[in-house]
């Protein structure tokens, strides 16, 4: 017994009824209109900004690689709060290894694709700017300040996310920190 939607691709259009026909147009108007559909959503969901899928708090751990060779474990907490249309976003990172820790906070905007904005970091006193870009899993920005710069790059599926700092400035105490991150019930 065929469904209603099954293309027989060895049919003869001489032994097709007028019925068969139109089944088979149904069913072929169907699959394009269901294949738009689809380009659409991802259009639409290319299009939503970024920052929503990082909404929440976020905890785990990571490495953070110092100046002086030393590497050590590390551990961190997020915390992402997504204001107006999802393009605005307030953010804190909180790491803390055995000597070193830092609490992060910047505000940031997206629009077409550029993320633009402010940070600080409150043990250091530092202040600065961020500027990048991000599409829906990544965002990937440069943090300055007037002695300070360092790349952060933010990626995220799902409830898992991965951030990654690296230092510009061979003076910052710092060459980088991995964190990996998992979305806090």
């Amino acid at each position: 017994m065929r469904s209603f939607c099954f293309v027989d691709f060895k049919w003869s259009p001489l032994r097709t009824s007028p019925s068969g026909w139109l089944k088979r147009f149904a069913c072929i108007a169907a699959l394009f209109l269901s294949l738009a559909v689809c380009i659409a959503d991802s259009s639409h969901a290319q299009s939503i900004a970024p920052f929503k899928r990082l909404a929440g708090q976020w905890s785990g751990s990571g490495t953070i690689d110092l100046t002086d060779g030393k590497r050590e474990p590390i551990r961190c907490r997020a915390s992402y709060d997504v204001l107006s249309d999802q393009r605005n976003l307030q953010l804190n990172i909180r790491c803390a290894s055995d000597s070193y820790n830092f609490d992060l906070r910047a505000s940031a905007t997206y629009s077409a694709g550029s993320v633009s904005g402010t940070w600080s970091e409150s043990t250091r006193l530092v202040t600065g700017t961020i500027a990048g870009r991000a599409d829906s899993e990544h965002i990937s920005v440069v943090a300055k300040a007037a002695s300070f710069s360092a790349s952060l790059t933010l990626t995220t599926h799902g409830a898992r996310q991965s951030v990654v700092i690296r230092a510009h400035s061979a003076d910052a105490g710092i060459k980088g920190v991995s964190m990996h991150l998992r979305r806090s019930a």
